[in-house]
């Protein structure tokens, strides 16, 4: 049978060109430790939640009021001019003036523990709720320290994003129902930002000088979540062509020089679906009769998902370096910040880590989330998502790059937390106040793929992705690690329809 010319083309023979052995660009790597946890008996939770309130204003404290010391200096309305107020409960009706506290949202639909602690009592549990926003408008904005509270009010209030823990200065006056009128508003604003490779070279990063590093060609970070493997075979071919989409081992030729270009890949959380509940009170009467080995059920536990991931990690770790952060539905503990995923789950993967007495990081790193460190340079500090989305739980919209914006003009990378996001009760200071502004603001497990750059005010500049999730967009954030310019790689399954 005759062959079309199509078809011919397909049967021809190897050709006798060379094909160029590309070679991937270099990474450098330097992680700090900032979210790690103390070990054994160093950790317990008998300190108070309210410490950690305490020492997050007292950290904030005077940012706050070099800020509004230079703004509010001399400042008159109607012949009478502001003072600082040291504490709120120093405030006098009808003095002009301005003083430093936390914010608390008072809002009735805010989660309640009493109600956390009866919930084995309900026949079926109430949804979460999207907002916690009171449609009826009872909510009230309250600012406090540690000698009492204040209740602010004010028109000014509508158009600013507030939640509770973010640390402010207000200027305004107490009227005759004892509520603070507000006139203005101050925030921390975003704090000192290091010069790129300071940490790599300091000195002379620091004396201005430029530090070159010898690289054939700017590299790229690769930033994905939300990978979300449940250990159904529906996952497998997106998160194949993920794979050899990294690996150069797909697309024309052109496009694998831009892969070789990939210099790290971050895995900003979720990597594994959504786990089962936390089975109620007549569940775990009802099994206790069974077998269980080792505190749980053999028969209900699944390690696919988790071998499916070590299987994808091990593949790619021989060719690209990988830094792994938890996220909400991963295998580590639910309060921020979360520890890293034990290398105990990686029976593949985890020979491309450092051993526990090395100083050297590992070709594959899993970190805390919240996460930083410097990646070519640049500062980088990302998170699994938790904390935006609580943040989003208390504003009106559902912009997130601004409330990312937000939480960098707070200086806070967990705001919401201990409050209505779970945290390890920190006594000596807070660990979520942001001490030095990165370059790079990443934020994972987002509905949708977002990113623009904020600016300081003394010439900071921070480049915010919000990195949608993988398994339901497909698609994968790359950053260019020269001009911090994000783009999107998406990957789609025809379905036939």
């Amino acid at each position: 049978m005759a062959l079309s010319n199509g078809a011919e083309s397909l049967l021809s023979p190897p050709r006798d060109e060379e094909h160029p052995i590309l070679d991937r660009t270099p990474s450098s790597y330097n992680p700090l430790l900032t979210f790690n946890l103390a070990k054994g008996e160093k950790k317990h939770y008998q300190q108070q939640y309210a410490d950690m309130y305490f020492a997050r204003l007292a950290q904030l404290k005077p940012a706050v009021e070099q800020i509004a010391g230079d703004a509010w200096e001399d400042f008159e309305v109607a012949g009478e001019t502001v003072s600082k107020v040291e504490r709120v409960l120093d405030v006098r009706q009808g003095q002009l003036c301005w003083v430093v506290g936390t914010i608390y949202m008072e809002m009735p639909l805010k989660p309640n523990i009493l109600d956390d602690i009866t919930k084995d009592h309900w026949i079926v549990a109430p949804p979460p709720r999207v907002k916690f926003i009171s449609p009826s408008g009872g909510d009230q904005v309250m600012l406090e320290d540690e000698s009492g509270r204040l209740r602010l009010t004010g028109s000014s209030l509508s158009s600013i994003l507030l939640v509770t823990g973010c640390i402010v200065a207000v200027l305004g006056t107490e009227n005759a129902n004892g509520d603070f009128e507000v006139l203005d508003l101050k925030v921390p604003d975003l704090p000192r930002q290091p010069e790129r490779w300071e940490r790599d070279d300091g000195e002379a990063a620091l004396d201005g000088k430029a530090v070159k590093r010898e690289r054939t060609r700017a590299g790229k970070i690769a930033i994905v979540s939300g990978l979300g493997i449940s250990g159904d075979a529906g996952d497998a071919l997106t998160l194949d062509m993920l794979m050899e989409y990294l690996l150069g081992e797909s697309t024309s030729p052109k496009e694998q020089e831009q892969a070789a270009r990939i210099s790290r890949l971050i895995v900003a959380g979720n990597s594994l679906a959504s786990a089962s509940p936390i089975p109620g009170r007549e569940e775990v009467a009802a099994k206790k009769s069974g077998h269980r080995k080792y505190g749980y059920d053999s028969s209900a536990y699944n390690a696919a998902p988790t071998g499916h991931l070590d299987v994808l990690l091990s593949t790619l770790l021989p060719s690209i370096p990988i830094t792994l952060l938890p996220g909400e539905s991963d295998p580590t503990q639910t309060t921020l910040p979360q520890q890293p995923i034990h290398p105990a789950m990686f029976s593949h993967s985890r020979a491309y880590m450092a051993l526990p007495e090395q100083e050297e990081t590992g070709w594959f790193d899993s970190v805390t989330n919240p996460w930083e460190g410097d990646v070519d340079g640049w500062r980088l500090l990302g998170t699994g998502g938790q904390p935006v989305d609580d943040v989003f739980k208390y504003v009106e919209g559902d912009d997130r790059l601004e409330m990312m914006e937000a939480m960098l003009r707070w200086r806070l990378g967990a705001p919401t937390a201990p409050d209505t996001l779970f945290s390890y009760p920190f006594q000596d200071g807070d660990p979520f106040v942001i001490a030095d502004c990165p370059h790079v603001y990443f934020v994972g497990n987002q509905p949708r793929f977002d990113t623009a750059v904020v600016q300081g005010p003394t010439g900071q500049s921070v480049r915010m992705i919000a990195v949608p999730k993988f398994r339901q967009t497909g698609e994968l954030v790359l950053l260019d690690a020269e001009t911090l310019e994000a783009e999107v790689v998406r990957f789609e399954v025809f379905g036939g329809e």
